[in-house]
Order: structure tokens, then C-alpha cells, then sequence
């Protein structure tokens, strides 16, 4: 019989070439970080300011001391090492890859796609040089973690950590994007966070109970392990010894528990003794008010049921910068200690900021290489996730950025709807186990929000993700349209609802939970019974496998046939018994059923799509009120070249248009992306969706908005003052902020007659790193400028932007005296007098001293010989211009001549000032008649 020949999937091809073995890529890392770390080149992080860090909330900057502990330096992998990584955790999810399940560990993960040992040396000393102290390099080399204080926060990433009170409540938080130097980017993605608002718990209410409570009451049904196992059928699955023996579930808390309580609970609920596991990721924050309640009911429930399964609580205490969530789910899959984990707590997508939503996609892609499998509760608010259950009304959509990631299940909420007949389902009394259901209950979305008869926002919480692209596995299931694209959640969802309200015992005493924080715990104890059913191997990502369960030979789940996440404000998402909807997902699940036909069914997507649609590029960046444009192009395989409609679906901010709106294959289409100018700056996706007879394709188009390039100019003054003769100068500050880089060039203008500029620095770049340059304008007046007033405008410009300041210039006259003669010439006989007026007058806002004004007066030179000077008192005018007489008188021996006298004199002004002043005076001297006679010789005629 000939040898049969298999050939390979496009995947394998890829995971030969790039050198995978029997688990995974083994080259290291390549080192991306420069020797040198140039301080002076940085880049900016974008996206990492929280939405509440406004003006109206900031108190004002820290003290420089204050302590920011366990920051987490977010790292990123090379776009070799992402793709790789994307191929293995695809081919570690299917069945018929020779890689199928075959996990990593924390440390051969970090080995492969974590940074490079010799980047993670440069980081770690590039932090310590800054005066850090590095509490922890991570196994997966995707993280460090350090503390230090706000000061050294600022010298380093340049952005200061002020002070907010909202709501009552303070809290510590950047006010800028921060910044490192370009020698780390593409291996450094950002902060995890550098504040303390925290993700929120999804316990709806905890209402207390009689001491001994009956579960089952008048019209009301409290939920206790029996009741859970009997509506979504786990009995069988305990009658066969399938309890989770053998597994261990890891529950992510910031608060500690009281270890009586779970044996109190288990010992009413009739499960066998079995305390968790509790590990602390630092210190121990104690007993945390709120959080307390989450941590019992995660613990209690997820046990309740997987009963024969070990909990490891995980508690990370929360620090002044970073989550004790955040730090906890770190710990879970750096440490691999379980191959389920749940994870009650949520922040919307736009809250979070790029590197928190990287950090928590990242994880989870990890804890899907790693075989883990991870739950997240869907929140509590409909389809207004990011607001508070308790709020009143809400204005905008969003989902859970913790359980956005397609890494991530995401557990939703149902609520159960008996009908008019609740006896059908509910017990009069109490059975074994304290028990009262008697079967599966019909179910509808859980919403007791005020849209239904409610208050607040109480509502399964689902929508479509901003920030990721819808996964393969979703794309052609029924219902999932009203995504546009993106990823829907939630996945699955279980009782959430306070009408039958998970019963827990907390320090003693007995009350009720309700909210989505209940249904990731429990479908994280059933996922328990999954791994064990398949040996105790992890299962991984479950999404795969849980839609691939639509095509079963026994779908598991119960489709949820009505209600709707609408809230007060937001219009969310109805339920109308489809395979999905974005309200309740899948809905919820028998359990034996769903372990019994866990992998088997097949992959959602058509195979019948015969056409695939390539941009010709896959990211960009773009400004706000900016227009940017790629295009597409349409390959098939098929015979029939249908035409292929296109559409574009865009983040809020964005529009997209396509032109043709639909191709033929082979040709393309261009795609127009406009940012609004009032767009926040981040990652957005536009999804552009192709259709023809076969079905439906997508492609995600990724965008960075970053913000404007701003330039301001400040200045010291707004006016100056120059005397003629003299300068003065401005100061000016140029302020750069935005996407600004560049070159920047200052001018001038307006300047009047007899003054001139010069610049201290101009042009001028300024270092990426400093947002401000400093300029000093100088301004000179000439000796002969004419006293004025003008307004002189200064300009900076660059990076396609100026900014102006006007500045009021005035030229002054110089202080001091001027001397002169009138008249300007003199002549006069030599046996003659003649006089001058001499007058001191004051220059700008000089005031002479009258009469003793005159400190001295002389002539210096040029007085002839027989011409003797005098001077007469002296007198002011009303101008207050100082005057004298000046009298020359001729004399015989004065001679006939032309000569320049010169005047000298000092002057004292009111203010002390003492300012000298010359002139000077021809002078003209002829003989006098009487005198031309005298000098007549006397003639002697001799006699002949």
C-alpha cells in the first residue's frame, strides 16, 4: 500500500521556517536596546494619562519624596517575535498541529519572546542610574518592576505625578504621557500605570443574612453549591467522580480573607474540607474593605464548583502607583500555578490606556502559550462599561479592557426567568447539600437597571471591544454582526443576578453577592472539571474550543432567548435566542454536557470564503483633524470573481470611506481615514469588512493618533523701555508640546526707525527631551533713534505651527545736558565787550537742580589773548533749561584772529546725578578803529 502524503498547513509551513521544534522558536532574542542611551533623544509614550487626571481634579504637584513603589515597566516584543509568537499560541490551539498543547513554561516564554538579557542589563541600569531601585526582572522578560519617589519620576520620564480628588476620593497620578530615550523604543511599550485609580469589582450588592438562611424563601432563591450544580447539571459529573481532583484554580485578589470562612462555608454547603492556597505577591494588605467581599466569593465559589480542586489565592497589595490586580494576575502566569484563573475586576477599554490594555493582552496571550486558561467577569454596568453599576445614568458605550483580549474569556450575566410557576424549578425546602433547585431554569440577559424596573446601571455587562479586531473564531457566528468587525464579549455569562443572589459566609456571617464577580469564579470551577475530564492538561485560550462547540454533535449551551444590557443613557444589546449576542455571548451551559463534548465540534469560520483582502499597509499614524489614505487590494481563489463589497467600520473619532465600494478581484480600492480634530491620541482600529456570495472577510487597519504639535511663546514683559544709545532685552520662553519635533525660528517686526534686533540663540532645536527653549531678545537704540512708541510683534515657528507676543517698545531720549550758545558764532572789536547766552538744557526726564545746577562752568580753550570772560548769574527758564551770560571784553593788547572756544561744564539733576556737557563758541576778533590809528608808524621826511 503506497505511504500516504499529508501536506503541511500554511501554519506548520510557518512554524519550519522560523525554526520551531517540538515546543517552540528556541533562538534568543535579539538585543534591539543601543549601547549608548542618548538622554537628550527621547520618545514619547503615548496614551498613558488616566481620563480622570483633569485640571478641575488636580490639587497640585507631590512632594518630590513621595514613594511610588512597584511600578511596572511595560517591555514589548520585536514584530519577528510577535508574529512568531501569534503562529505558536495558533498552532498550540489546534488539534491537528503537531505543536497542539504542548505548553511553555514562564521561562522558556521569556527566553524566546521576552526581551534580550543584554536589553534587560541596559533597562535595569538605565533605571538604577536614575536612582531606582528594581524590585523584580519578571521570568518572561516582559517585565520590570522598580520603585522610587515622584521626584525621580519626573528627572526620568519627564512628567510629574500630581494630586486629584474625584469624588471625594484622592489619588496620585501622572499629568503627562511619560517619556524614555529612543534608544528603548520599539523594546520599552510604556508605564503599566503611575497612578492609583483602580479597576473595579463587579459585585453588584452584598446584602446580609439571617444567621442560618433559607435558600429557598417566599418568591426568593438565594444560590448555594447544590442549587448551582443542579441548574447547569454537574451532578452527573460528581456521580462519576469528575470534581476537579487534580486541578488547581488561581484567583486574583488585593485583599486577604478570613480562612474560617471557607471552611465554614464548605462545611455548610456540605463540600469536603479543603482551605486554599493563599500567596503573597509582596507584602499583606490585610482585610481590605470591598475587596474582601470579592476575594471570599472568588475563593468560596470557584471551589463550590470544582469542590475537589485546589484554590490558590494570589493577593497583590495595591501600591500608590500600580494595582494589587495587576500585580496578582502577573504573578499567576509569571509563576504558572494553575491552569485556570479568574479574575473579578474591570476598567473600561478607554480608561486603561495603551500600555495597561498591552499589559493585560500580552498576559493573557502568554497564559494561552503557557496552557492556562483565564476568566474575566464581563462588569456590571450593561453596556455602559465604563461606568459604575451604581451611577444613574450613563452617556457612552464600553466593555472591560481586562477581558477584552481575545486571550481572555469573558464571563457575562444571566438572570433566571421561573415565569409565573417558580415551584417548577425551586424546591419548598431545602435537599441535600442545602440545595432547593430541582433543575436547569430558563434564562434571559440579567439587567435590573433602571431601563428595566431597576436602579442604576445593574446589567450584564457587553459590547464591542474599540481596541481589538474580531478573532477568527468569531467571525460567522449568528448574532455577532452588531460587533462591526471587533471583538465581541462576552463569551459565555452565568447567574449574575441579585434576584438569586450567590449566598457566601464573610467573618462569620452569611449574605448574599450578586453580579458578574459571581460568574467568572463559578465558570472558572467548571473549566476545572473540563481539565480534568482531558488528563489535568490545561486547555489554554478556551475560546477556540467553546465556539467550535456551536458545531458539536451536542451544542452545550442554552442560547439566552430574551432581555437586553440597555441602561439609562445607552442603548446596549438584545438577546434573541442566536448562537450569540453581545449581552450574554454564547449564554450559559450545560455542564456535562460541555465536558463531555469539549474538543470536538469545528472551527465557526466558513471555509467556503474564497477571497482574502491586503492592505497595503496595516498601520499608520495620523494627527487629529487629519486625513491619511491606503489601499486594498482583493485576491480569490474561486472560480467566480464575485465583486466584493467593502465597508469600514472606525473607531469614535475616526471616519472611513472607501472608494470603489466595491472590487473586482485584482483591482483595489482606496480607504480615506479622517481623524477629528478633537480625536484623543492613542491606538485606534478601523476594520474594513468584505463581502461577496461566499461570505465575509475582514481586515484591521491599526492607527496611532498622536496629539497636534503645539508651539506657545511666553515672554517676560509685555513692554520694554530702551534710552537712545543704549539696549535692552526680553526674556521668551518657547513652550513645544503635541507630536512637536523639529527646529524652531524666532523673528521680529514692527521694529521703528534706529532700533535693532539680535538673538541669543536663533534658530534653535530643542532637545526632545525638554519641552521649553529659552531665548533672550536684545533690542538697541541708536544715538540718533527718535524718541517713540511702537509695538513690536515676536514670532517662533515650526513644526508647521507659530505663535506671536506683542511687546510695547518706547525709545527715550537719553538722560543728561545739553549744552549750548546762542548765538552760535561771535565777533566783536578787540577794544569791544560781547556777550552769549549759555544754556544747560535737560535731556529726556533730567530735572536740573535750579541755579545750583550748575556745579561748574569754565572755557576750557580757545580764549585769545586780551580777552578775559566773564560770567552773570545764573537763571532757569519754565522749561527748566539752566542759562547764563557769558561776557568777553577785548582789551589793547588783544589781537586781531579767529579762534573756538570750548565750553565745559558739570551739572547736577534732582535725583544727585551729575552730567557734563560741552559746546563750543567761534570766536571772530578784529581791531577797533581807535586802536588800527594808534598803531599807525610816524613818518621822518628828510630835507633835500
Amino acid at each position: 500500500m503506497p505511504k500516504q502524503v499529508k501536506f503541511c498547513s500554511p501554519l506548520f509551513a510557518f512554524l519550519v521556517m522560523y525554526g520551531f521544534g517540538a515546543y517552540a522558536l528556541a533562538q534568543a532574542p535579539t538585543s534591539r536596546v543601543a549601547a549608548r542611551i542618548d538622554e537628550t533623544q527621547v520618545t514619547t509614550l503615548q496614551g498613558n494619562v488616566h481620563p480622570m487626571a483633569r485640571g478641575d481634579f488636580d490639587q497640585g504637584v507631590v512632594t518630590a519624596e513621595t514613594p511610588l513603589e512597584h511600578m511596572v515597566l511595560q517591555l514589548e516584543p520585536s514584530a519577528a517575535q510577535q508574529a512568531a509568537l501569534d503562529a505558536l499560541v495558533e498552532a498550540q490551539h489546534d488539534p491537528h498541529s503537531p505543536l497542539y498543547h504542548q505548553w511553555l513554561t514562564p521561562a522558556e516564554y521569556g527566553s524566546r519572546f521576552g526581551a534580550s538579557l543584554q536589553d534587560l542589563s541596559r533597562i535595569t541600569g538605565w533605571l538604577t542610574g536614575h536612582g531606582f531601585a528594581v524590585n523584580e526582572i519578571a521570568v518572561n522578560h516582559r517585565q520590570i518592576t522598580f520603585s522610587g519617589n515622584a521626584g525621580q519620576v519626573e528627572d526620568t520620564f519627564h512628567t510629574q505625578i500630581h494630586r486629584f480628588v474625584v469624588g471625594g476620593v484622592s489619588h496620585v497620578a501622572n499629568t503627562q504621557d511619560p517619556q524614555i530615550p529612543a534608544a528603548m523604543a520599539g523594546v520599552v511599550s510604556g508605564i503599566l500605570s503611575l497612578h492609583n485609580f483602580r479597576h473595579v469589582s463587579d459585585i453588584q450588592s452584598r446584602v446580609s443574612l439571617e444567621v442560618r438562611p433559607r435558600y429557598t424563601s417566599g418568591s426568593t432563591h438565594y444560590l448555594f453549591p447544590a442549587d448551582w450544580a443542579a441548574i447547569y447539571n454537574l451532578n452527573p459529573l460528581y456521580k462519576a467522580g469528575t470534581n476537579g481532583a487534580g486541578t488547581s484554580v488561581a484567583i486574583v485578589g488585593r485583599s486577604n480573607i478570613n480562612l474560617a470562612d471557607i471552611s465554614a462555608f464548605r462545611a455548610a454547603a456540605g463540600l469536603p474540607a479543603r482551605n486554599p492556597t493563599v500567596i503573597l505577591v509582596s507584602t499583606n494588605p490585610g482585610l481590605v474593605a470591598g475587596d474582601q467581599d470579592e476575594s471570599t466569593l472568588d475563593v468560596e465559589w470557584s471551589g463550590a464548583v470544582a469542590p475537589s480542586a485546589t484554590v490558590k489565592f494570589v493577593v497583590g497589595a495595591s501600591t500608590s502607583t500600580t494595582d494589587g490586580i495587576d500585580l496578582s494576575a502577573q504573578y499567576v502566569v509569571n509563576h504558572a500555578i494553575a491552569t485556570v484563573m479568574s479574575t473579578s475586576y474591570g476598567s473600561c477599554e478607554v480608561e486603561m490606556g495603551s500600555a495597561e490594555l498591552s499589559f493585560y493582552n500580552s498576559l493573557w496571550q502568554q497564559a494561552a502559550s503557557e496552557g492556562i486558561t483565564s476568566f474575566v467577569s464581563s462588569g456590571d454596568a450593561g453596556a455602559a462599561g465604563c461606568y459604575s453599576g451604581s451611577s444613574s445614568s450613563a452617556s457612552s458605550a464600553g466593555v472591560n479592557g481586562l477581558c477584552s483580549s481575545p486571550y481572555s474569556t469573558c464571563v457575562g450575566g444571566t438572570e433566571f426567568n421561573e415565569g409565573s410557576n417558580s415551584t417548577v424549578y425551586w424546591a419548598a425546602n431545602n435537599g441535600a447539600g442545602s440545595g432547593s433547585a430541582l433543575n436547569y431554569i430558563p434564562e434571559e440577559v440579567w439587567n435590573e437597571s433602571a431601563a428595566k424596573d431597576g436602579s442604576g446601571l445593574w446589567a450584564s455587562g457587553g459590547g464591542a471591544s474599540l481596541y481589538f479586531s474580531q478573532p477568527a473564531w468569531q467571525r460567522g457566528v449568528s448574532g455577532i454582526g452588531a460587533a462591526n468587525g471587533m471583538r465581541a464579549v462576552p463569551d459565555v455569562a452565568v447567574s449574575a443576578s441579585a434576584h438569586d443572589g450567590y449566598i457566601i459566609i464573610e467573618n462569620g456571617g452569611y449574605y448574599v453577592i450578586s453580579g458578574t464577580s459571581a460568574s467568572s469564579p463559578s465558570f472558572a470551577g467548571l473549566m476545572a472539571l473540563v481539565d480534568q475530564s482531558k488528563g489535568g492538561v490545561g486547555q489554554g485560550n478556551a475560546n477556540p474550543s467553546l465556539y467550535a462547540l456551536l458545531n458539536a454533535s451536542k451544542n452545550p449551551f442554552h442560547a439566552t432567548p430574551s432581555g437586553s444590557n440597555n441602561v439609562p443613557g445607552v442603548s446596549g444589546f438584545t438577546a434573541s435566542g442566536a448562537a450569540y449576542n453581545l449581552a450574554t455571548g454564547l449564554g450559559s451551559v450545560d455542564g456535562s454536557m460541555l465536558v463531555a463534548e469539549w474538543g470536538s465540534g469545528s472551527s465557526t469560520t466558513n471555509p467556503k470564503i474564497d477571497f482574502v483582502l491586503t492592505p497595503s499597509t496595516t498601520q499608520g499614524t495620523l494627527l487629529p483633524g487629519r486625513t491619511t489614505t491606503f489601499t486594498l487590494s482583493v485576491t480569490e481563489s474561486g472560480a467566480a470573481k464575485n465583486k466584493v463589497s467593502l465597508t469600514a467600520t472606525a473607531a469614535p473619532g475616526l471616519t472611513g470611506s472607501i472608494s470603489p465600494a466595491s472590487i473586482a478581484p485584482g483591482t483595489t480600492a482606496t480607504v480615506t481615514v479622517t481623524a477629528a480634530s478633537t480625536i484623543s491620541s492613542g491606538t485606534k482600529n478601523i476594520v474594513i469588512t468584505g463581502r461577496d456570495a461566499t461570505g465575509t472577510q475582514t481586515s484591521t487597519y491599526t492607527l496611532k493618533v498622536t496629539p497636534l504639535p503645539t508651539l506657545a511663546l511666553n515672554a517676560a514683559s509685555t513692554s520694554l523701555a530702551v534710552v537712545q544709545g543704549a539696549s535692552g532685552t526680553v526674556g521668551l520662553t518657547a513652550v513645544t508640546g503635541g507630536s512637536f519635533t523639529g527646529m524652531i525660528g524666532y523673528s521680529v517686526s514692527g521694529l521703528p526707525a534706529g532700533v535693532s534686533a539680535k538673538w541669543s540663540a536663533n534658530p534653535a532645536t530643542p532637545p526632545a527631551s525638554i519641552s521649553t527653549n529659552n531665548e533672550t531678545l536684545t533690542l538697541t537704540a541708536s544715538a540718533t533713534a527718535p524718541a517713540s512708541l511702537a509695538t513690536v510683534v515676536v514670532t517662533v515657528a515650526g513644526g508647521g505651527v507659530s505663535a506671536s507676543r506683542s511687546i510695547v517698545l518706547q525709545v527715550k531720549t537719553a538722560l543728561g545736558v545739553v549744552l549750548a550758545v546762542s548765538p552760535q558764532t561771535l565777533a566783536m572789536a578787540s577794544l569791544s565787550s560781547a556777550t552769549v547766552t549759555v544754556t544747560a538744557a535737560p535731556l529726556g526726564a533730567t530735572v536740573l537742580v535750579a541755579n545750583a545746577g550748575w556745579s561748574s562752568i569754565s572755557i576750557t580753550s580757545g580764549l585769545p589773548k586780551g580777552i578775559t570772560a566773564s560770567w552773570g548769574a545764573p537763571g532757569v527758564t519754565s522749561a527748566g533749561t539752566l542759562f547764563r551770560t557769558l561776557t568777553l571784553t577785548g582789551s589793547a593788547s588783544a589781537v586781531a584772529g579767529t579762534s573756538t572756544l570750548s565750553l565745559a561744564g558739570t551739572f547736577t539733576a534732582k535725583t544727585g546725578s551729575v552730567y557734563k556737557s560741552s559746546a563750543n563758541l567761534p570766536l571772530t576778533v578784529s581791531l577797533s578803529a581807535a586802536k588800527r590809528l594808534r598803531a599807525r608808524p610816524v613818518q621822518n621826511h628828510a630835507k633835500s
